[in-house]
């Protein structure tokens, strides 16, 4: 009889061979399993506990389901070969030198239905009573006392359905899951309770493992942020993190499952913050046809067992003919990031169009054209500057005819975008996106000093472009721009004043969704603006006109304003040796 270790590596060699459908990321998680058992083989610090990794399998396969068709049958739950895969790799690497865990953060990803908190509540337990660590504190963490009691009610419902269990684990339950009195591990002096934003216990806490179901929905990083700095308290402690993708680009979510992609690309340089990461995220890939059966079991592990072929199939007809569920349904079925509820850019085509490598010094001897956006002297303003560059097309006849590219007149307009984004100090401090610290540290934001813009900062930078670069003008909204636009021209910058009307963005807004997915639009893969992007929603009237809108007042989209207004004028750019007649739009 194979053990869940065997079935977890068969999984992962499946993975890697293309036998089971699976996204890049999964398939990268798996590769990297593999790689690690070969890898850390003799290792000074790392070492592979097939024990350990067994244990916590067998134990979860001894609780009962208390939810749908299998808890009415009186099922015991049954872990299918991804979870075994999961479960292991988290608890099967354990550290020589403190006998502690290796992986001390864990991010999972994965769609609605796919049995993510039968799962947790069955892990929540285990390192409640059986993961070798006296007085441990285990929580159930979320925003509200109603998400956080989702995986502790669970738990408990588990456990009252398996009373003679309960006793042999020597687990104490509290008379009903709705209050506040914990789980008890009678041996040991463990506890498990339900945490939330709004209980007055948050600090002081000292946890050795704690779930957060759903941490998309986590609008702040509080909760987040005070449960992993107490985890340091104690050398095998485990955050683990499991949802279903969400719509805030801009939260700690996504901060978190970025990080995660990163050690599984194999970019986080950081040996310690690599080794003790754990991440998967189950979803398509990005020139997967979202309508295509053939790739739904990509995203859903669980397809054919807690996700049922013919519901899912019902769900994803309502979305192709409803444009109002379709985000829904790529959001929770496909745990794809879709920010607006009617978001008006293609993201994958967007990601595509990014190159981390470029730098706006490659392009001094191109046409600059610059749009400014300066909202007000408390928030986010961007520049943003799109440099032209005439380029061949991959497919030009005459080049494949074996001509000079020089000697070659079918050339079309590339675009390279830039932001550089404004914020005061203390709208970075105050803590009303949860990304801006970080963003700052990186140097996507651009700190000003004080409560309120320096439109002196700005006014710099510009002028730089102006002595940098091959500046033709700059486009700007007269509202909150109009004086410091005055203060530029009388330094010699060409100025043209946009007004943010249907009538001007109309016509550049299509224009650059259309470059996006012919990919002649080119930037440098800035997180601030493609938080941006995602947050536009196109409005649309009557003549088909379209002007970019947000859903909500924190979904800032200053970003690609100001990039419309540049394209605005960067599209009446001539190619060199053209009549002044020739446009591109």
């Amino acid at each position: 009889m194979s053990t869940h270790v065997d079935r977890a590596i068969d999984y992962a060699r499946a993975v890697v061979g293309g036998e089971i459908p699976a996204c890049k990321f999964v398939r990268l998680a798996c590769q990297r399993q593999l790689d690690d058992l070969e890898r850390f083989a003799g290792h000074p610090v790392y070492e592979w506990s097939p024990q350990h990794a067994n244990h916590v399998c067998a134990f979860i396969e001894r609780l009962p389901h208390v939810k749908g068709p299998k808890a009415n049958a009186g099922e015991l739950i049954h872990l299918e070969p991804w979870q075994c895969f999961v479960l292991t790799t988290v608890f099967g690497w354990r550290r020589k030198d403190t006998g502690g865990r290796r992986f001390r953060r864990a991010y999972i990803e994965v769609p609605r239905g796919n049995a993510k908190s039968t799962l947790s509540s069955g892990v929540a337990l285990y390192a409640l009573c059986l993961d070798g660590e006296q007085g441990a504190e285990v929580y159930s963490a979320a925003t509200t006392r109603d998400q956080a009691r989702i995986t502790y009610g669970d738990a408990f419902d588990m456990l009252r359905k398996r009373p003679d269990f309960a006793t042999r684990m020597k687990l104490h339950l509290p008379k009903t899951k709705m209050t506040s009195s914990p789980i008890l591990h009678k041996e040991t002096y463990g506890k498990f309770l339900p945490l939330s934003r709004e209980s007055s216990n948050l600090d002081g806490l000292n946890p050795h493992f704690v779930v957060i179901d759903e941490l998309h929905a986590h609008k702040t990083r509080d909760v987040y942020d005070v449960i992993e700095t107490a985890t340091a308290k104690r050398t095998a402690s485990l955050l683990w993190c499991i949802t279903t993708a969400g719509t805030d680009t801009a939260g700690i979510c996504y901060e978190v499952r970025g990080f995660a992609l990163k050690v599984l690309q194999g970019t986080v340089e950081s040996d310690a913050a690599r080794e003790a990461m754990f991440g998967i995220v189950y979803t398509i890939d990005d020139n997967d046809d979202w309508q295509d059966p053939v790739v739904w079991q990509k995203a859903n592990p669980n397809w054919g067992v807690s996700v049922q072929p013919d519901s899912f199939e019902q769900l994803a007809t309502k979305a192709m003919t409803q444009l109002s569920a379709q985000n829904n349904f790529k959001t929770k079925h496909l745990c794809l990031w879709m920010n607006a509820a009617e978001a008006w850019m293609d993201m994958r085509a967007w990601d595509r169009c990014a190159n981390p490598n470029l730098e706006p010094q490659n392009f001094q001897d191109c046409p600059l054209y610059v749009g400014m956006d300066l909202a007000t002297k408390t928030d986010i303003a961007t520049k943003a500057r799109i440099y032209v560059r005439w380029e061949h097309p991959p497919k030009c006849d005459r080049l494949t005819q074996g001509a000079h590219p020089e000697d070659c007149d079918e050339s079309e307009p590339h675009y390279y975008l830039f932001c550089d984004h404004f914020l005061p100090e203390n709208a970075i401090q105050d803590g009303r996106n949860s990304q801006y610290m970080g963003w700052k540290l990186e140097g996507w934001l651009k700190e000003t000093q004080g409560e309120v813009l320096d439109f002196g900062e700005i006014k710099s930078s510009v002028v730089d472009d102006m002595e940098n670069f091959q500046l033709r003008e700059l486009a700007y909204d007269p509202w909150q721009s109009a004086q410091l636009a005055q203060e530029l021209y009388a330094q010699g910058v060409q100025t043209v004043e946009i007004r943010a009307t249907v009538q001007n963005f109309s016509a550049p807004m299509k224009e650059l969704e259309a470059m996006v997915l012919a990919g002649r639009l080119h930037h440098n893969a800035d997180p601030v603006l493609r938080w941006m992007v995602s947050n536009v929603v196109c409005y649309r009237d009557a003549k088909d006109n379209i002007y970019p809108r947000k859903e909500q007042p924190n979904n800032k989209i200053d970003g690609v304003v100001a990039t419309i207004m540049a394209l605005g004028r960067a599209m009446t750019e001539t190619p060199p040796g053209a009549s002044a007649g020739v446009r591109f739009m």
